[in-house]
């Protein structure tokens, strides 16, 4: 199922397209009251000018009239018009299609404001992850800016691998926020190197499923990154091969950059316990660890991770 929406969500134009040519033929030559079902073609402008803004509203309208004027046109019989009945009709299709392209437009644009006003939001959410990131980091000189870094990091790579504009800025808020759990988590638990009980084991993986909780308590603006959330604490998880399910192979995308983002950042910082390790070393560590059950699409992510990486490290950043 989740795969049909994904599919719909990515061909939706072409599926409207496809939907107005059958529509076209099936009224034309199966349906009598041909002006009834006039304002059928009403309902695909609306979902275009709704789902895909007001340029693709505009012209899926003009294909429309065009396809009814060319039948009306090319088999005037099939609408049982003698000549005066054919002005009569050439008229109601003149203002039929100028009030088709008229309503495309108007609820195109009116998406456009509706876009306009959802991306000043996110962004002034965006301000306030980092923000709140900052709060964070500041908890631990030893992780202080690893949550912008990691976020910097995820989103060179989802730029990379060419996503989409909306996947990116999930991405990157739940990169942002991946460790908000932590806030929660004692700073001397997390600082251990080794030896952590079975409870403070426990502790320190719930602190991710809190960062979840937390994020969905913010709205419906931030709603998609949390599943990324959630599928990067998983990544670490199924290396011992707990399997995972409900996550959508987008969040499992995600997760996959969010890890390694993650990862390339934690061998290359200074800890408590250890020094930090030169570029090309974490990423050999990266390339060389045990992702075998991890899904194809965390492979992806991990893969342009990489390769990212291998670009910062002969560079020395």
């Amino acid at each position: 199922m989740e795969k049909l929406k994904q599919y719909i969500s990515d061909n939706f134009e072409q599926i409207l397209v496809f939907v107005v040519l059958v529509s076209v033929l099936l009224i034309h030559y199966f349906i009598d009251q041909k002006f009834a079902f006039l304002n059928f073609y009403y309902l695909p402008a609306l979902l275009a000018g709704f789902f895909l803004g007001r340029r693709s509203a505009v012209l899926l309208s003009l294909l429309c009239v065009l396809l009814v004027t060319l039948f009306f046109l090319a088999v005037p019989n099939f609408w049982k018009t003698s000549e005066t009945e054919s002005i009569e009709i050439a008229l109601h299709l003149i203002l039929w299609g100028c009030f088709l392209i008229m309503v495309s437009y108007v609820v195109g644009t009116l998406f456009k404001e509706k876009e306009k006003r959802i991306q000043d939001l996110k962004n002034a959410y965006m301000g306030v992850l980092e923000i709140l990131s900052k709060y964070m980091d500041s908890a631990d000189r030893y992780t202080k800016g690893h949550c912008i870094r990691v976020a910097e990091l995820a989103t060179e790579i989802a730029i990379a691998m060419q996503l989409p504009r909306k996947e990116i800025e999930n991405i990157k808020a739940a990169a942002l926020l991946h460790d908000i759990g932590k806030v929660d988590v004692s700073m001397d638990l997390i600082k251990k190197a080794s030896s952590l009980s079975d409870e403070e084991k426990k502790l320190v993986d719930a602190h991710v499923e809190k960062g979840a909780n937390i994020l969905s308590s913010m709205g419906n603006v931030l709603k998609e990154a949390v599943p990324i959330v959630l599928s990067h604490h998983r990544t670490y998880q199924d290396l011992y091969g707990s399997g995972e399910k409900s996550i959508s192979e987008n969040a499992k995308l995600g997760a996959g950059i969010v890890s390694v983002a993650d990862t390339y950042d934690a061998i290359i910082t200074d800890r408590p316990y250890r020094a930090g390790k030169l570029p090309l070393q974490a990423l050999s560590e990266i390339e060389k660890r045990r992702w075998g059950t991890i899904s194809s699409g965390r492979r992806k992510g991990i893969c342009a991770g990489a390769a990212v990486n291998r670009q910062r490290a002969l560079k020395g950043n």
